[in-house]
């Protein structure tokens, strides 16, 4: 079984911490049996949010048996964190855990210097800080996570349901990430980054040419659509098909459709027995080398390999 083991410490945010025991710490067995062992880690009675005290079972040393330490939101980027903290989650990276920072997190993550060298994301309000204080990391302030070399950081807020999913996603399949977030009625996958959330002098009503566009290209995946096929069909020009999506999903249409098919091609891997061909054809990849390309690109495995480590048991 995964273990999960939570870092609290004096200054902890509510959110973030909250979004991490619902989705490892919370029994999701009904989805995939064993799910994570959880833990919480800190020292007893800290602050965490405005308002709570903590409850801790284990002190930070414990981090270092974890199999994934999570560092959730911290609440002062321009302050220290606690050297006791840096000192746990240095131990844990030692140890080869698997280290995740919700949102300002980051900021714990740099400061143990574990992400010099690497691309790391915050909140994009802090991320000029971030990067001002740190210059070793390479902050990429337009992302809702990055993933590298068993190292994870998200964006603001919601961006840690969406890292915590990609972990579950990684860890059991998309299948299950997807029934988790049913279950947390939030969207399985977004598309984009935070720069759809970035303040900006230009927005749109709510009956954008998008809104009707998105769900009949999932209708369509199996057709060999185009950029211009989506254009033609949204009644606009390419141009201002890229600038609507650049600000509605954050990516262009083309990287969007493709995730979309490599979405699609998941879950058919993980509920049938179609072959790779076939399913190149359902999801309009076309041919099985097309798919395999974009599939491996996106997951970090070949169909063959998807399926025999996420296929129906």
């Amino acid at each position: 079984m995964r273990s999960v083991a939570l870092a609290l410490s004096e200054g902890s945010m509510l959110f973030e911490a909250a979004a991490a025991c619902e989705v490892f710490g919370t029994d999701h067995s009904d989805l995939a049996d064993p799910w994570y062992s959880f833990s919480v880690c800190g020292p007893q009675g800290a602050h965490v949010g405005s308002w709570l005290r903590a409850e801790t079972a284990h002190g930070l040393d414990a981090l270092a048996a974890a199999h994934t330490v999570i560092v959730p939101a911290w609440r002062d980027v321009r302050a220290d964190p606690p050297g006791e903290l840096i000192d746990a989650v240095r131990a844990a990276h030692a140890a080869g855990a698997r280290l995740v920072s919700l949102c300002t997190g980051a900021f714990v993550l740099a400061a143990a210097g574990l992400l010099d060298g690497r691309r790391a994301t915050t909140h994009w309000a802090h991320a000029d800080v971030l990067a001002a204080r740190y210059p070793k990391v390479t902050v990429d302030a337009g992302v809702l996570f990055t993933d590298q070399d068993a190292i994870f950081t998200s964006a603001g807020k919601a961006a840690s349901l969406d890292l915590c999913l990609h972990i579950v996603r990684i860890d059991h399949g998309a299948t299950v990430a997807n029934a988790l977030a049913r279950t947390l009625v939030v969207p399985p996958h977004r598309d984009g980054g935070q720069a759809q959330f970035i303040p900006a002098p230009v927005t749109h009503g709510r009956d954008h040419p998008l809104a009707e566009l998105l769900p009949w290209v999932l209708d369509h995946l199996d057709q060999p659509l185009t950029v211009e096929d989506l254009a033609r069909q949204a009644a606009m020009s390419s141009r201002n098909l890229a600038r609507h999506f650049h600000a509605v999903t954050g990516t262009s249409p083309l990287r969007w459709l493709l995730t979309q098919r490599v979405r699609q091609a998941q879950e058919l891997l993980e509920s049938g027995h179609d072959s790779v061909e076939h399913i190149a054809a359902r999801t309009g990849m076309g041919t099985a080398a097309t798919l395999r390309r974009h599939f491996t690109r996106v997951t970090g495995l070949p169909p063959e390999a998807y399926r025999r480590t996420f296929g129906a048991r």
